[in-house]
């Protein structure tokens, strides 16, 4: 009897999800091509992290190639370079997180106070326009602008009988470096999220703030950051999921061998241990690892998050 009324209540709870899907028809084909993205370009690639449990060759293929268990990851953790990578990766991500993280929300904090709305949509499209522009492209217009030859800064330092400075060549440069052009690229874009959730705030609680004699500061301490504080949670805990993720292409066009000793990260490493020298197997199993941290530090976040009373994935 119980399994007929276990297999009943099935029944009832499995048409209820096929009519809500009907229902909502629209929405799900919505979804779909995002979905198909996802599964073939982050699902179905997962396939080819056995390798790093097998010494990966060409000829033989993937599943031909020899199993050789975590010879990789015992040789990783040997080499004295690896811990070198893996210090510059970890210091240049905390200072990615907790220097350039708050400054998207304290700019979005003050486009939301721009009062004229023509003004204030000229001032996002300002900032936001450096997302768009390539670190190929920045790159370049760093190198030149920072020369100690005709750089701007240089020339500046010149006029004031300075000595010139070579930035991009001095080890102690490139993270601020690094951490301003971040900042300078990306921080507006990452406004949008928090201005969306501003959006969301009755803006009758500003109203009733004014009447009781609050100000522009103490309505954005009392009412804005409160409205947009689980969106904040939110994105941290997201950021930091990507904790060991550095960008490629920013490092790449930015480093030179008179700074390798503080800019070899995991990607460039990545890079040249697999394209340059070939080691696929050796190459994936660095990523992996990169993985899991990431993956341990958001778990660490989430739990912490949701201990508080804040808003948690899951």
């Amino acid at each position: 009897m119980q399994k007929e009324n276990a297999a009943l209540l099935s029944k009832e709870k499995w048409g209820k999800t096929l009519s809500y899907i009907k229902r909502n028809k629209y929405y799900y084909l919505l979804l779909l091509p995002g979905l198909i993205y996802y599964i073939i370009f982050h699902y179905v690639p997962m396939y080819g992290i056995i390798i790093v449990f097998k010494d990966f060759s060409f000829k033989k293929g993937i599943l031909g190639s020899d199993w050789i268990g975590l010879e990789n990851f015992r040789y990783l953790f040997h080499l004295s370079e690896f811990w070198n990578v893996f210090r510059n990766s970890l210091i240049l991500s905390l200072l990615r997180l907790f220097a350039s993280f708050p400054v998207s929300v304290i700019l979005a904090l003050m486009l939301n106070e721009i009062g004229n709305r023509k003004y204030q949509r000229i001032t996002q499209t300002l900032v936001y326009l450096p997302h768009f522009i390539s670190w190929v492209v920045l790159g370049g217009i760093m190198v030149n602008f920072l020369s100690p030859t005709w750089g701007v800064i240089n020339q500046v330092l010149k006029n004031l009988g300075f000595t010139p400075i070579f930035f991009m060549g001095k080890p102690e440069y490139f993270r601020p470096l690094v951490i301003i052009s971040s900042i300078w690229k990306e921080a507006g874009w990452g406004t949008i999220l928090y201005l969306a959730a501003m959006t969301g705030i009755d803006t009758e609680l500003y109203d009733a703030a004014s009447v009781d004699g609050a100000n522009r500061i103490q309505k954005m301490r009392y009412i804005t950051l409160p409205g947009i504080r689980s969106t904040i949670v939110l994105s941290f805990i997201l950021r930091t999921g990507s904790l060991m993720s550095n960008g490629f292409e920013q490092i790449y066009i930015l480093q030179n061998s008179q700074n390798i000793s503080v800019s070899e990260v995991f990607e460039t490493y990545t890079y040249k241990m697999g394209l340059g020298n070939g080691r696929y197997s050796f190459s994936t199993a660095v990523g992996l690892f990169t993985t899991v941290i990431s993956l341990i530090m958001m778990l660490i976040t989430n739990y912490i998050a949701k201990k508080g009373g804040e808003e948690s994935l899951w």
